[in-house]
């Protein structure tokens, strides 16, 4: 490699435009994303309003939410349901037994 290199760096004054580039590196340069792109950064600011598959994107996830939501808080009402249930049995038991204590003559 040295030994090619060094005729073309002897070569007269006016071919010194392509001794340059045959000697420089080689570049390569990142892919530029369009916004919304897959892997693209998320844009900021005002442009941010304007992608629309980010915004169906978050209303989506918004809605997985809301519906584990509302499933849990039924299951919450349903567990509560159960345990007044429960509580009105353990009051009727009470009444009846003191009752059958002689704690309430009627």
């Amino acid at each position: 490699m040295q030994a090619l290199s060094r005729p073309l760096l002897r070569t007269p004054f006016f071919f010194s435009s392509s001794v340059h580039l045959l000697t420089r590196s080689l570049t390569t340069t990142s892919s530029a994303m369009a916004a919304g792109d897959t892997g693209a950064p998320r844009a900021r600011g005002s442009l941010a309003e304007k992608d629309t598959f980010q915004r169906r994107e978050a209303a989506q996830e918004l809605m997985y939410i809301r519906q584990h939501e509302m499933e849990k808080i039924e299951r919450l009402r349903a567990k509560m349901k159960e345990s007044q249930k429960h509580m009105a049995e353990l009051d009727k038991h009470l009444e009846e037994y003191s009752k059958s204590q002689g704690g309430e003559q009627n």
